[in-house]
């Protein structure tokens, strides 16, 4: 009957309707003015209904049915059934769902009843000072110090990557985030190659030259993981910390020889990539006393060789077990054989050695240069690969406005000994911020706009395997969702000073939580120097953040408590939580403070309606870029050159950038599809200093800024300072190459930002 009348009222009028009140007919969603709207509306159409039912009741059949009657009792019927359909339509597009509207249109309910009853009402978005200070609280209500103690229990248990003691570990962490009533909780599996110490042990011997007879000097516990198994002999060097400049500036070559270098400045993996270049056979790597006072001079060492990140037997590719392994091994992938040794043995080693280290270096006194012309070292590896299961752990809160936009914040799990400082203190921190944050959503009215995932990474200690497997495994669609990875490996480390590395669009909410956030023990504020961004360091290959940063174009941060020096027990059997608390007594405040910077950086990224990413930053580094190559403007021209195609790439990501900018501030900010447009534009700027024109798995670092290989910016400069140098080294056909890629990946990243194709307005 009533699809009749719809039918009826529609091909008579053209299905336009005629009832309009005073109030927009667009459905409110928000507050309490669709209640008033609807109550309103109502109201007319009872009033409507009951005068066409009062004109109605006074209308007689005549028993004369002549002309003037008929037309008369036609047109009460029309304004019959235009009353009625005025108060259907307008009461149907104010009330869900169907069947309410098809009661009010039923003869036994025309007349609406009164209702005190109202829709719940929405809470209130809470303001970034009611966020702040809700964490500061909940934050000082936080054993820290326990729950890193608990996670440490029974440290002489090996946590080892895949080991019974990381699967455990693993499984209570996921239980946690079930317990915390996250929205999910997960865990994904991957199937890696680690190398591990063979049932032969590595040895290092001091042999005659001539004879082949000599001494042990040492039977290392510890090991190097994807060093090179064989034995090798030669004379050895002393390399320093075996920087490129330590070798440049050697008196003694070192082609052909076994070198000896320092721990600390830079990765292992750095370090043995480096003699390799220089032609070196193998290296040592010993802890001196004057960088690490305070260790144990038989204690071993351990870490991994292999310069990059995730598994080097899957270069490029996840290591899910259903995955078809190509037979292919990471370029970055030592071909010498690497061994650490105890400072006693490195001291035994001097004694056969002669000439004094240079008092620059601010050694030991007992460091030596090389070994005498009747002595030679011999180093033996035999070290085994074993494939074993990894775990990667994942909590999520789901974001209620964009919840396929979503920070990640992580935490190494492994750890080759106790771990306390280099995993402990970062589970901890990412397990009591994933309670607090769920505690904040559940009870406390925090309504994050875009999501929050905790995760928890196994195999760092091999060189954040599990993590760059991960990113391998969502490559595809992680750059269009994760906009932000933090980092909590080794956040504290000492009662020191706050440091950070970070992609430059972090810069800004840097900085305003470093305003926002005191120092623990001195409660100074954080912010205390304002060329602070000059002293940032670039992400380490041991750092977790850098493949998200360098492999995924993610902007990522990872900050610490830390002195100038490196903490002495990392990679040791003496990583223990009471050496922690021994060296930093205010533990439980210094991680708390560690937590408030991660937190604060949690909301501000997944609360605010913009992103706090600021892509301007950028624009710096690039002209400095620029600056640098204008010291080669001769060498280019000599070559038929010019920069200026690079000029105009860094003007129209300059304009580019304005432009977004201006967008940003004429936008409405309630406006959700316009905002997500805008800030959709900025997650793609990190992700386009990606070079397209490498393979992701012959170069995994492919940031031109960050990264590494011959397509980065500081390649290209180092390529061109070769030419002055040494000219017969100099490549001018890869010289062109890199110019050209740097200009168009620079000018990728601005066509990028600026939106559609049709708004890119290049000056090429």
């Amino acid at each position: 009957m009533m699809d009749q009348a719809r039918s009826a009222f529609s091909n008579l009028f053209s299905g336009e309707p005629l009832s309009y009140t005073r109030f927009s007919l667009a459905r409110q969603v928000d507050g309490d003015n669709s209640r008033v709207e609807m109550k309103l509306a109502a109201d007319e159409e009872e009033n409507d209904d009951n005068h066409m039912r009062s004109n109605h009741s006074h209308v007689t059949k005549s028993r004369r049915f002549n002309g003037n009657i008929c037309y008369g009792t036609i047109a009460v019927i029309i304004f019959f059934f235009i009353g009625f359909m005025i108060g259907y339509l307008g009461y149907c597009k104010r009330v869900e769902p169907k069947a309410e509207c098809e009661e009010i249109a039923s003869p036994e309910s025309q007349e609406p009843e009164e209702t005190d009853e109202y829709l719940p009402e929405t809470p209130p978005r809470l303001f970034w000072s009611d966020l702040k200070a809700m964490l500061s609280e909940k934050l000082n209500n936080v054993e820290f110090a326990n729950t890193i103690k608990q996670l440490n229990e029974n440290s002489y248990v090996p946590r080892e990557a895949g080991s019974q003691k990381d699967e455990s570990l693993a499984f209570y962490l996921e239980g946690q985030f079930r317990k915390f009533q996250l929205s999910k909780a997960w865990h994904d599996e991957h199937f890696v190659k680690i190398q591990v110490k063979g049932s032969a042990q590595n040895a290092v011997t001091i042999v005659a030259v001539g004879s082949g007879t000599g001494y042990l000097v040492e039977n290392p516990t510890g090991y190097v993981a994807y060093s090179k198994n064989g034995t090798v002999t030669g004379n050895l060097v002393h390399a320093n910390f075996g920087t490129k400049q330590d070798f440049e500036s050697l008196s003694t070559p070192v082609n052909g020889s076994l070198v000896i270098v320092r721990a600390g400045k830079i990765t292992f993996a750095e370090k043995v990539a480096n003699a390799e270049s220089f032609n070196a056979i193998g290296v040592l790597i010993y802890m001196d006393y004057s960088e690490f006072p305070i260790v144990d001079a038989e204690l071993p060492l351990f870490g991994h060789a292999h310069l990059g990140t995730g598994d080097p037997y899957t270069p490029g590719f996840p290591s899910f077990n259903h995955t078809q392994f190509p037979p292919s091994q990471s370029s970055g992938l030592p071909n010498i054989p690497v061994q650490t040794i105890s400072r006693a043995s490195a001291e035994k080693l001097f004694e056969n050695m002669e000439g004094n280290c240079p008092p620059a270096w601010k050694t030991d006194a007992s460091c030596r240069l090389v070994t005498t012309q009747n002595r030679n070292v011999k180093l033996t590896v035999n070290s085994v690969l074993k494939e074993t299961r990894i775990l990667n752990v994942f909590g999520v809160i789901k974001g209620f406005e964009e919840p396929d936009r979503y920070v990640v914040v992580g935490a190494q799990r492994d750890a080759w000994g106790p771990g306390a400082a280099k995993s402990s203190v970062g589970t901890a921190l990412l397990l009591e911020l994933a309670r607090i944050f769920s505690d904040m959503v559940l009870k406390g009215g925090f309504k994050p706009s875009r999501s929050i995932v905790f995760a928890s990474w196994s195999a760092g200690d091999f060189g954040a395997v599990g993590a760059t497997e991960w990113l391998e495994g969502y490559l595809s669609s992680l750059h269009l969702k994760a906009f932000t990875y933090i980092n909590l490996d080794k956040a504290v480390l000492s009662a020191g000073n706050f440091k950070v590395s970070a992609s430059p669009l972090l810069y800004s909410l840097i900085e305003k939580t470093m305003q926002d956030v005191k120092h623990p023990v001195t409660g100074l504020s954080l912010y205390r120097d304002s060329n602070w961004i000059k002293k940032v360091k670039k992400l380490s290959f041991d750092n977790a953040a850098f493949p998200f940063l360098a492999y995924s174009g993610i902007p990522a941060v990872s900050f610490c408590f830390c002195e100038d020096v490196d903490y002495p027990y990392l990679g040791t059997t003496l990583d223990t939580y009471e050496e922690l608390y021994q060296k930093v007594p205010e533990l439980n405040k210094m991680a708390r403070g560690a937590a408030e910077v991660a937190g604060q950086l949690m909301i501000k990224l997944s609360q605010d309606f913009e992103l706090n990413l600021n892509y301007d930053m950028y624009n710096e580094e690039i002209l400095e870029f620029v600056r640098d190559m204008n010291q080669f403007r001769t060498d280019i021209k000599e070559m038929g050159l010019n920069l200026q195609w690079l000029y105009s790439a860094r003007g129209d990501f300059f304009r580019a950038t304005s432009r977004l900018t201006t967008d940003y501030k004429n936008a409405e900010r309630t406006n959700k599809f316009v905002m997500r447009e805008i800030n959709d534009r900025i997650m793609r700027v990190e992700y386009h200093f990606l070079s397209p024109y490498v393979s992701p798995r012959e170069s995994p670092f492919r940031h031109i800024f960050w990264g590494s290989g011959s397509h980065t910016l500081s390649a290209l400069l180092e390529h061109l300072k070769l030419r002055r140098k040494n000219n017969s080294a100099f490549n001018e056909t890869l010289l062109r190459n890199q110019l050209a890629l740097a200009t168009w990946t620079i000018q990728g990243a601005a066509n990028a930002l600026s939106g559609d194709i049709w708004d890119i307005d290049n000056e090429f």
